[in-house]
Order: structure tokens, then sequence, then C-alpha cells
């Protein structure tokens, strides 16, 4: 059997794989039949074994110190901020038509040089970079804007509404929604189908607590700063999954008021997924009746493959969950940041609202909309189908399986979650090489987001750079103790 025959399931048995953890957090044993694909490396002590001060590059949120607080480098610093330069606009004057096109071309073909450099070197955020737009590029010249609701046409009549519903009735498939019963709309990013969703969910539900664990996204806080709500952070498993009991302790704390519950569908750091059901077991167990509760599934990277999964918990309205969004420039991959969010019909009356101006409806958090970025979805939706994106999935699982076991045979303390591509591992040391990788941080790990277009060649190169950068940083270090004795004991007799 070739290796691309191999399902993860089957590739997972070939390889090495540690003891797993449990959902409780506990080891399992490995006589209790575990799957190969559930089991993820124990990283309770993960955090005690790394530490080296390094500087992250990211766009993460940073949550406890870099270093282990007994550690004499602490200087409080948690974030290198890595300042943009400008590239200043071209003043016309003083330089013909001539010299100043070429010019201009210039810095145009320099940035493009270094945007081809950067992509392929990028294995920090989840972003698929393997899409091909070249057959829309007509598309440019006009300016597409599907301002106001996706089914309600405005007087703007530039609008790609008819591509926008068409991608929404194909995530209202997914998801399992009658199309009478969903409304949703293509947004900007991830972030702002997150705003909506939880907006959604305190416009029904006013008094109601935000309940999210503290890997959440930093949108949902986010939103629960905007919108002034109230919040409870809760505790995670070593996973990265939200602590249940903790969750059900916080609820009964707070049974006289509504609760709003962000479930995760793959977590920022560890790619770790909230077990839906659990949530509304607990929900009805601590007295929460439908009409007393939203859920919002922060599915952004997961949440558009989990469906593909075979045995995978099912992200499905057929629940009593409120909405999902998703990021459309993630899995699917676009030029542009953008999303999907998908709720009931029945729960976004609460914050719709006709404008004359538009001859539309608002219940969008954005007035303007990019147009393209439908096309852009609905172009490789309608290329690629429900089967071409499982293959997608399939073979993300698979790399994502064989990236753990690399890192495993060089050394590298590492862990990937069940049902997840995202490959846990100690940080990095040298931060020319986080750079280099454009690597996601937090406090004392790092990961790669394997996604479609990461192939194996870029794995083999990652890795050989990871043992190299590895191999240097440790030669550096033993020196400098070897210098350090040296210096130490310079008027011994037998020094040299």
């Amino acid at each position: 059997m070739s290796r691309s025959q191999l399902s993860p399931a089957l590739l997972a048995t070939e390889l090495a794989l540690p003891l797993p953890v449990s959902r409780d957090g506990g080891e399992v044993s490995t006589s209790e039949g575990c799957s190969p694909t559930a089991r993820v490396a124990d990283v309770r002590a993960f955090r005690k074994i790394f530490k080296a001060a390094v500087t992250p590059y990211q766009a993460l949120p940073v949550q406890g110190p870099l270093v282990a607080s007994d550690s004499p480098s602490i200087n409080g610093d948690q974030i290198t901020h890595h300042l943009t330069p400008a590239l200043p606009v071209l003043e016309p004057e003083g330089s013909s038509k001539k010299d100043l096109d070429e010019r201009i071309l210039k810095v145009i073909y320099d940035y493009k040089e270094r945007l081809v450099e950067r992509t392929k070197h990028h294995l920090g955020y989840p972003y698929n970079l393997d899409f091909d737009f070249s057959a829309l590029e007509g598309l440019q010249r006009f300016s597409i804007n599907n301002l106001g609701d996706p089914f309600i046409e405005s007087n703007y009549g530039v609008h790609s509404r008819e591509f926008e519903i068409g991608v929404l009735q194909w995530f209202a498939r997914l998801w399992e929604i009658d199309q009478d019963e969903y409304w949703g709309y293509i947004t900007n990013c991830g972030t702002e189908g997150n705003l909506h969703g939880i907006l959604v969910g305190r416009e029904n539900l006013p008094d109601g607590i935000l309940y999210a664990s503290h890997e959440t996204h930093y949108s949902v806080f986010k939103a629960a700063r905007m919108y002034r709500m109230d919040s409870v952070k809760l505790d995670t498993l070593a996973t990265g999954e939200m602590d249940y009991d903790h969750f059900r302790a916080k609820l009964a704390a707070n049974s006289a008021r509504p609760a709003i519950v962000n479930v995760n569908c793959g977590t920022t750091v560890k790619g770790a997924v909230d077990d839906l059901d659990r949530v509304l077991d607990i929900l009805r167990e601590t007295g929460y009746s439908e009409d007393r509760f939203y859920i919002h599934v922060d599915g952004a990277l997961f949440g558009m493959m989990m469906p593909f999964i075979k045995k995978a918990p099912r992200v499905s309205f057929r629940k009593p969950i409120g909405s999902v969004s998703v990021s459309g420039h993630k899995f699917i991959g676009a030029p542009v940041p953008c999303g999907v969010v998908i709720t009931r019909q029945k729960y976004v009356a609460a914050l719709s609202n006709d404008v004359e101006y538009l001859n539309s409806r608002d219940a969008t958090i954005m007035g303007s909309r990019n147009g393209h970025a439908p096309i852009y979805m609905w172009f490789t939706l309608t290329r690629k189908g429900y089967e071409g994106m499982r293959k997608d999935v399939e073979r993300c699982l698979r790399n994502a399986l064989v990236l753990k076991s690399m890192l495993e045979q060089a050394g590298v303390k590492v862990m990937l979650n069940e049902l997840s591509s995202t490959v846990v591992f100690e940080r990095p040391r040298e931060e020319a090489f986080v750079r280099k990788w454009q690597l996601a941080c937090e406090g004392d790990v790092a990961h790669v987001v394997v996604m479609p277009n990461v192939h194996m060649a870029i794995l083999e190169e990652f890795v050989a750079d990871l043992i190299t950068s590895r191999t240097r940083h440790f030669f550096t270090a033993a020196m400098k103790v070897a210098s350090d004795a040296r210096a130490a004991h310079s008027d011994d007799s037998d020094e040299e």
C-alpha cells in the first residue's frame, strides 16, 4: 500500500505515537483501545522543560511568562514589537510619466519577490496559500460591494449577492440547517464572525454571561469588552479544550442569569476542540433550558474540516446552537481575509433594521462588505466540491501525523490533538528561525498548522532547518560553558 493510500488512522498505527491523553487530562492505557488518531502527547510537564527566554514574533496573545518564574532572565517583556517601516508614497512632481511608472513597477516587483519568498516559508498561521484565481483577474476593475443584507438587494447594483447566497447555501447544507431557517453573510474575517455571533447572543439574551475558555481566540473576549458583557474565562485541560468541571461550577454559581457560551472548534494554539455535546449536557444538567442559553461555535479553521472527518463530533444546527463562524481565507484559501457566519433566522431579527439609504436591511457588523470575497469562495468550492474538500482534510491530517513523528525522531517535544492538523512543539530558541518560518508562538511553545499547501517537501526542509538551528544553539551554549570555565580558571597552570 502506498503512503498516499493510507488513511490518517492507518498512518497513525504505523507511527510511534505517545501515550494518549483523555478528555479529563488523565493518561489512557494503550490497552483501552483508544483510536490512534486520538493519541496526543501529554504536555502537562511540557512547560517545565523549556526555560530559555525567547523574543517572539507573533500576533497571538501571550498568557503567562515566556520563561520559568524562577529564571533570572525575566525582564517583564513578553512580546517583541517589530516596528513596520513606511513605504513613502512616490511624488510625481519632477518625474516624467515614464520614470514614475518605472519607479512604481520596481517597487511592486520587489514587493512581489518578497511575497514569493515569504510564502515559501510560512507554517505558523492557518492560511491555505494554495490557490489560483487568475481566471478572476478581470473582476478587479469593478468596485463590487455587497452592502447591507445579502438577501435583500440594495440600490447599488455592482454586487455579488448571488455568489454570496450560493456560498451560504453550501455552508447551510454542511451544518445541516434548512434554507428557510438560517440567515448569514460573508464576513471580512473570522473575528467579525465571532463578533456577530456573540452580538446575536447578547441581543437575544441581554442579561447573559459569556463563557469561554482561556485558550479561546482573543476576539471572543474582545467582543465581551466591546459589548460591555460580563464574561467568565474558563480553565482548560492539558489538551487545550475547556475544563468541563469548571464550566459546570461557574454555571451553577450564576444560575440566575442566561448563558452565552463560546464553543471552540479548534483553539488558536493547540487546535483543541471543545466537546459540544458535553457542553449541552452540562447546560441541561445545571437547569438551563434552551431559551436560557445561546451557543456560538468558533470554527475558524476546524469548522471547515470536522464535517469531513469520519466519527468526528458533528457541528450541526440540528443541535440547539445559535451560530457558527469560519474563516474563508484559512482552509478554503483566498487572497483577501474573509469568512462566513450563519445563525438562525429567528435570532437575527433582534438586531435587524431597515435602512432607507441602502434600500436594504442592516443586520451585519460592517456596512460596506467586500463583494470579491464571495466570488473567491464560490470559485474554490465549485471547483473542489465536498469531495475535494474531504481529500484536502485527509491530506492535512496525514501530513500533520508525519510531521509529529519526524519531530519526535529528532528529539523535539511535540503534541498533536485529536482531529487537529496543528502540531505543537517546543518553542525554537533562535529568533531568526521563528521569523524565517513565521511561527506563531505562545509562552514556551510554537506550532505548525498543516494546511493544504503544506506538502512533504516543505515539512522536510522545515525539520532539517529546525535540527540545524537547535544544534547551533546547543553548540553555542556548550562552548560558552567552556569559555566561562576557562576565564574563571585562567590562572591555573594546567590550562590550555
